[in-house]
């Protein structure tokens, strides 16, 4: 799939156009730095980000805390090099703790005001188009925080804003104060969904659908369990705790469900990430799904993913060994 048959997407009740996947850019960054040891250095990070621009995604997620603002700093010079700045999406967070002193974490005013300027200093950029909250910030007035946001809209600095996961009337009760307060709305969530962890079925995925709201589903593979065997070491598994943190709770039943992609995925002949990433895709309301990519190939499993349509009967197999889950993700 080439950039002349990419299909793109409005994005929520905006008239941004992306494409139906976005590449999430928590794979590149120095391994030395931050929390991701498994991360690919620039050199190779590069052909990866190169080869997004040429299968026509124009959708790039990052944010500043990941590998300690590196990812950021690889993704601005790759796509400065790649793709002409007014046609692609750069998307970051701001939320992370960013140093060790005070005022360093959060989303307070002067956190939001301080962050936005070293994540553009980072990406090399002018503005961010789509500026999320990472997660909820308990310790700040969500009012502080929705204002800060609204004022760096008007500044000039950021074009949209979004939020991710977080429970759906903490999002409710913020586009509720935007709308009174007539401030800038998040125009998207990006929240955890994927065929090993479907909460967000029951009140987030509604209540976006409702508002008008773009998803954008991170760990869309549940970070690579449902593409290979169950017991299948990576360098990844191997020093991924939060991986651990958001699955080891169910792994009977989750085996069950990576077993029934197998399935589905050898009848059809086709990779396993084809058909658990067709399903989020399929999914009424999702915009396009988050996608790590450690290797070109992963991208163009990706890309061919959104030429596959899931049957009713196909879909109920996949869902049908699915057990409710503790909410996850959201800390």
């Amino acid at each position: 799939m080439g950039v002349r048959t990419m299909q793109y997407k409005r994005f929520g009740n905006t008239g941004l156009q992306v494409s139906p996947l976005v590449l999430g850019c928590m794979t590149f960054g120095v391994p030395e730095r931050g929390t991701h040891p498994w991360t690919l250095d620039e050199e190779a990070s590069r052909p990866i980000i190169r080869r997004a621009v040429e299968l026509g995604i124009n959708f790039f997620d990052t944010a500043n805390m990941y590998s300690d603002g590196t990812s950021e700093e690889i993704v601005g010079r790759a796509l400065k090099e790649y793709a002409k700045r007014e046609e692609i999406v750069i998307a970051t967070k701001v939320y992370n703790r960013m140093g060790s002193g005070p005022n360093r974490v959060g989303l307070s005013r002067k956190a939001i005001m301080t962050e936005v300027d070293a994540s553009l200093r980072r990406l090399g950029t002018d503005y961010i188009d789509l500026y999320q909250i990472h997660r909820f910030d308990y310790e700040t007035p969500i009012e502080e925080t929705l204002e800060a946001l609204h004022d760096v809209v008007k500044a000039g600095k950021v074009r949209y804003i979004g939020a991710s996961s977080m429970h759906a009337w903490q999002f409710a009760q913020a586009l509720y104060l935007a709308d009174l307060h007539g401030w800038t709305r998040f125009a998207s969530m990006q929240n955890h969904l994927n065929l090993l962890y479907r909460e967000e079925e029951r009140e987030m995925l509604p209540l976006c659908r409702d508002q008008g709201i773009a998803v954008i589903p991170w760990s869309p593979l549940a970070r690579g369990r449902l593409t290979r065997d169950w017991d299948a070491e990576t360098p990844r598994t191997e020093t991924d705790d939060y991986q651990r943190k958001l699955y080891a709770a169910t792994e009977d039943a989750d085996r069950r469900v990576a077993e029934a992609v197998k399935a589905v995925a050898e009848a059809r002949g086709i990779p396993r990430a084809q058909v658990a990433l067709a399903w989020v895709v399929q999914k009424a309301g999702v915009t396009g799904p988050i996608v790590g990519a450690s290797k070109v190939s992963h991208l163009e499993d990706a890309v061919a993913a959104l030429s596959v349509k899931l049957t009713g009967e196909e879909i109920a197999r996949l869902e049908a060994p699915y057990v409710p889950h503790a909410v996850a993700g959201f800390v």
